[in-house]
């Protein structure tokens, strides 16, 4: 960033300084990265042959028209809104965890372990158990990274991106292993609907997992905006050094919201596993809710209901996606370019709300 400066102060009184923005352009900036995005992806749509505009009505308003359709969005939102969580507890204290798809993972591993394990339990002492396994069991995967950052200041980043590729190796050798099916299938035995979460609209797949996504999103909310701990929170977000010389306890904040940022995500994977899925399986492994999270949390400016708000988002554009393909002939990866372009896009606009151009 330093350099782009010092060009851009080189160039004909072109000054690139430093400058908080108003509230207002911080509001508008996701809907701007959004607009770009379907700007960019339009010339793919055109390439392919169909009309962007009939293109963008199956991929954002068709899901909706109907009562299944807007309870897919429901189901695919859910996991989206526990990762974007995941990822926001993280990222607001300045801890760039890029690991929410291993601790995904882990809770998913501890859930599809117990849940047949426990079998012969009442659900009301098995669900929440198996949930609680899985909120341990994501923060136990990020605890390695976060003592590595806090106490030896190596780059979490690095670290947590790594441990993903551990974690599915592991899964897949489980998989393929001790726990395949004895047809031969990479996957775990079913767990009974007895032990699974509710459903909450029979016959639609929609279950008690969007509800823990919601307390979540309202806890956090009031964690990160009404409490001390998410005051001094978001201070070491702002500047660690401040921060400390504030007198807050760095080391300790950081590691606790790093172990919690872990946990949310173990228990996603953990609730997907109890809810949707019903079973650990090598289809699992493609699922990538944990990167996702990141665009979640970028795209909802890392604030809670921010959150929930673009889970929605890309839900229905995932799901929009499907009903695209089928109507017009546009591959259905159409979806995932929309989210990656989306996330460029609102990493380029953040910079409109910490800098500006000024001709001196």
């Amino acid at each position: 960033m330093a350099n782009l400066t010092l060009g851009l102060k080189n160039v004909r009184g072109l000054r690139f300084e430093r400058l908080p923005a108003p509230f207002w352009v911080r509001v508008a900036i996701p809907f701007i990265a959004i607009l770009l995005a379907f700007l960019l992806t339009s010339v793919l749509v055109l390439m392919a042959g169909a009309n962007p505009l009939e293109a963008f009505y199956y991929l954002l308003i068709e899901p909706l028209t109907t009562r299944v359709g807007a309870l897919e969005v429901l189901v695919k939102a859910t996991p989206l809104i526990l990762t974007g969580l995941a990822v926001l507890v993280a990222f607001a204290g300045g801890y760039f965890n890029i690991g929410a798809e291993g601790q995904f993972y882990a809770g998913a591993v501890a859930a599809a372990w117990l849940g047949v394990a426990f079998k012969g339990l009442p659900p009301l002492v098995a669900i929440p158990i198996i949930l609680l396994a899985g909120f341990l069991a994501g923060a136990l995967w990020a605890l390695g990274p976060a003592l590595l950052k806090v106490y030896f200041a190596v780059d979490e980043v690095v670290t947590t991106l790594l441990l993903n590729s551990v974690m599915v190796l592991g899964v897949s050798g489980l998989l393929t292993g001790p726990w395949q099916d004895p047809g031969g299938w990479a996957r775990t035995p079913l767990i009974s609907d007895a032990l699974r979460l509710p459903r909450l609209a029979p016959p639609s797949r929609l279950r008690a997992g969007i509800i823990i996504g919601v307390v979540l999103m309202v806890a956090l909310w009031f964690i990160l905006n009404r409490t001390a701990f998410g005051l001094k929170l978001r201070a070491i977000g702002l500047g660690p050094k401040a921060a400390r010389f504030m007198g807050i306890h760095v080391t300790r904040t950081l590691l606790t919201a790093a172990l919690v940022s872990g946990a949310i995500a173990g228990l996603a994977g953990a609730a997907e596993i109890l809810g949707l899925q019903g079973r650990l399986s090598s289809q699992t492994l493609e699922l990538g809710y944990g990167y996702s999270g990141i665009v979640v949390a970028m795209l909802g400016g890392l604030t809670a209901f921010g959150v929930g708000a673009a889970a929605l988002f890309i839900a229905l554009v995932e799901n929009g996606a499907l009903s695209l393909s089928q109507a017009l002939g546009v591959p259905q990866y159409l979806g995932d370019v929309v989210q990656a372009t989306i996330l460029l896009t609102m990493l380029a606009s953040l910079l409109l709300t910490n800098y500006r151009l000024r001709w001196r």
